[in-house]
């Protein structure tokens, strides 16, 4: 059994200089999406909170106590939240079920206020508001020496853990990750929860990602405002769509992407679609409409970088990332 345990360490020591995931805010590989991207759709409209405590080892310091269950509610500001406390959770809800469409579903915020002291939290759907799964979350930080204020955490050994990125910007979820798990409706989904990830290295405190290895973030932070510190969580595919109508949206093709100065969009449907690009602060650089089956348009005046493109008909929605070399 000891020599087990070794081989385990050391293959989890040696993947720690192998960046796993997606890269920061303004890196190429990034998947964070501002809170004033066009793809949101919608955000919670209701919370439920049951704090932690500020320092789980040391249950006479009290529970956490920044904010309340309305801090989460509606569009992310970056200033107003709720901060959970040493494996604390919310659950929310939303007015219209969250559903599985191409891509990102939806996308939680935190408060990080650098990028790399990161207040990490697992995330777990329900379609009953009963039974949770949770996306599989994975961590290849460190497992040693125990992250503290000082903490310089690269997210790109991270997945699938709300708290990944900057301030006013969203980690996104994908439903699809959760398919074919019985009693889990991934076209209806009405609660989500989030947890505090308890990052001591300390087996007696710490939590665990989907390998069994110990997540290792700031701990302890025994302050009120400790844990992870939810701003919000914003919807991106609501269940408004048929299977015809995401049909539609997926009969429309935009290449090539990466693009150098022009993209193409192929329009498979007899229907005007709307088409809506923006950078990565949310602010629109194109807005067009178009009834042709196919499209050549000129961005060779934008900059370098990252892009969303979303994609209407008939108000129903589907995004894709665009990347200009």
């Amino acid at each position: 059994m000891r020599k087990l345990i070794t081989a385990i360490f050391c293959l989890h020591f040696l993947s720690q200089g192998i960046a796993q995931f997606a890269g920061p805010v303004g890196d190429p590989s990034t998947t964070a999406i501002h809170k004033d991207s066009s793809i949101f759709v919608g955000w919670a409209t209701s919370c439920k909170v049951v704090r932690g405590y500020m320092d789980i080892s040391n249950p006479s310091l009290g529970f956490a106590s920044i904010g309340d269950s309305s801090k989460a509610i509606g569009k992310a500001d970056g200033t107003g939240v709720v901060s959970l406390g040493d494996g604390g959770y919310a659950i929310l809800t939303f007015s219209v079920p969250i559903t599985d469409g191409p891509g990102w579903d939806f996308a939680v915020f935190e408060n990080s206020f650098n990028g790399t002291f990161l207040e990490l939290a697992f995330v777990e759907v329900s379609s009953d508001g009963i039974n949770f799964y949770r996306l599989p979350a994975e961590s290849y930080l460190p497992i040693s020496p125990q992250y503290d204020n000082a903490a310089n955490m690269d997210c790109r050994k991270i997945n699938n853990l709300a708290g990944k990125y900057l301030v006013n910007y969203g980690t996104p979820f994908d439903l699809q990750e959760l398919s074919g798990i019985p009693g889990l409706d991934i076209q209806n989904i009405t609660h989500i929860k989030i947890i505090d990830v308890v990052g001591s290295i300390n087996a007696q405190y710490g939590t665990y990602d989907k390998n069994g290895t110990i997540i290792n973030d700031p701990w302890p932070t025994p302050f009120a405002s400790c844990g992870f510190d939810l701003d919000a969580v914003g919807v991106i595919h609501q269940k408004t769509n048929s299977i015809e109508e995401w049909q539609s949206l997926l009969n429309i093709q935009i290449f090539p992407n990466p693009f150098a100065e022009n993209i193409f969009i192929k329009n498979n449907n007899s229907e005007k679609i709307h088409l809506t690009i923006t950078d990565m602060s949310g602010q629109s650089v194109l807005n067009i409409e178009s009834d042709k089956s196919f499209e050549n348009i000129d961005l060779s005046n934008l900059p370098r970088g990252e892009y969303f493109a979303l994609i209407e008909i008939r108000n129903n929605r589907r995004s894709i990332k665009l990347i200009k070399e």
